[in-house]
Formats: C-alpha cells, structure tokens, sequence
C-alpha cells in the first residue's frame, strides 16, 4: 500500500494525490495535500499583509 509523504499513513492508490512540495512532486493523501493549500493561501495572504504595512507595492 502506498504511504503518504506527510503524515506517513498508509491509503489507497486512489487516495492519493500528486503536489508540489519543496519543489518536487510528492504523493500525499487527500487532507494533507488539503492542509498544504490551506497553509499555502495563510502564507500568501500574510506575505501580502506585510507588504502593504511596509509600503510594497509590487510583487516578486
């Protein structure tokens, strides 16, 4: 059985979701690849938040 790179459980092969992490390509189970986005959007509206109390106004 295959087993998610996160949470290190064991799924189903149709349980299992393909995504970007560190740059490479993981295999992970659906509600951790759901945390990772949820993270994902959290540090992209931070990052954002920041940038407008320091005056930023473009992007990277």
């Amino acid at each position: 059985m295959p087993v998610c790179r996160i949470c290190k459980d064991e799924f189903e092969k149709e349980d299992m979701v393909a995504v970007r992490y560190g740059g490479r390509k993981v295999k992970v189970c659906e509600d951790c690849a759901e945390r990772m986005a949820e993270e994902d959007a959290v540090a992209e509206e931070s990052e954002s938040v920041v940038q407008n109390m320091m005056g930023f106004k473009g992007r990277r």
